[in-house]
């Protein structure tokens, strides 16, 4: 079970890295991605770029964390971080964006987020 919750830890760090990248580099794509589309050429571009940030400053936080401080911080850390992808899903659903999204993406995250934690606890 170490190896797996590990493993489940680097992947969701790096895949914060990867959004990061993706909300800076591909804007457009990316914020349809998420489910609430914004033009990166007009006033959604600074927040696109926030955004980015964000998630590419918690997957390198992340990782930090699981490298230099262990398991266990970085389980306390995924438990923190899994509440960004819940309030994504209520910020893609009072957007109007699509409930699949919402709930088959960003929720489904929360829950994914929170399972690797419970392995990270339980190393």
């Amino acid at each position: 079970m170490t190896v797996t919750a590990y493993i489940l830890a680097v992947l969701l760090d790096l895949f914060c890295v990867f959004l990061g990248y993706r909300f800076w580099f591909q804007p457009g794509p990316a914020a349809a991605g998420y489910g609430v589309p914004a033009d990166p050429r007009g006033d959604a571009r600074a927040y696109l770029s926030v955004k980015g940030l964000r998630d590419g400053t918690l997957g390198v936080m992340g990782l930090a964390l699981l490298a230099f401080a262990g398991a266990r911080a970085e389980a306390w850390f995924m438990v923190c971080v899994a509440l960004v992808p819940l309030f994504d899903t209520l910020i893609v659903l009072r957007s109007g964006g699509a409930k699949a999204v919402a709930f088959g993406i960003h929720f489904a995250t929360a829950i994914v987020v929170l399972t690797s934690a419970g392995l990270l606890f339980a190393v």
